[in-house]
């Protein structure tokens, strides 16, 4: 499959080595495209692709769909896992790929002669049937296309930090317009402010800015 090759080898570049779960990445996404009936590359960001761990995985969607977290066409819910669901947003159709729970006893089977654990899995990754691999489901999700991708163009401030907001990210509290942050689901905890930091720390501040 030469064009599964070009996609490893882009894969590979990226971490100067070929792992399974970049093998698994690409042809999970290959696969998704495939079963929705959507050319790649990904044409007008009509796919968009919604995925559940980063790392070498991430990179294997990304060079085999096209879809990217600079395009909006690429998001990453942190499950931990694995997986991906890939939307049609001109249609609407939803399905989430995962890899069947045995995959690894299959890839030996297609490389009897390989004993080592990795290197059977890297090579039987790339030649299983895609049925072997992935057991495709379909979905819906829990929260509206539309307010999935949102508007870009739109933009506003928070009502209490003042920082911008983007893509309508913004939560209305209590009749206030606040960032996600500051509605209460920060992932970070501020602990000083610029001008409470000590010197050292404003010199580094100042040099990276």
């Amino acid at each position: 499959m030469p064009e599964l090759e070009a996609f490893l080898t882009e894969s590979a570049a990226r971490h100067n080595h070929l792992c399974p779960r970049q093998v698994l990445g690409v042809r999970m996404g290959l696969a998704g495209a495939a079963e929705l009936g959507i050319p790649l590359p990904n044409p007008n960001k009509r796919l968009l692709t919604i995925i559940e761990t980063d790392g070498c995985f991430a990179d294997g969607i990304e060079v085999s769909t096209g879809c990217a977290v600079g395009h909006r066409t690429l998001r990453v819910e942190d499950y931990g896992k694995v997986a991906a669901t890939f939307i049609d947003t001109k249609l609407g159709r939803k399905i989430r790929l995962r890899p069947k729970p045995d995959i690894r006893q299959r890839a030996l089977f297609y490389c009897p002669e390989e004993t080592r654990h990795y290197f059977y899995q890297l090579q039987g990754y790339q030649i299983m049937p895609v049925h072997e691999l992935f057991q495709i489901d379909v979905v819906e999700l829990t929260v509206p296309i539309e307010e999935i991708l949102s508007s870009p163009g739109i933009h506003t401030s928070c009502e209490n930090c003042g920082e911008e907001i983007f893509n309508e990210r913004e939560v209305d509290h209590a009749g206030k317009i606040l960032c996600v942050a500051c509605s209460g689901s920060a992932y970070y905890q501020e602990v000083a402010q610029h001008a409470d930091l000590p010197v050292k720390d404003q010199v580094w501040l100042n040099s990276a800015s």
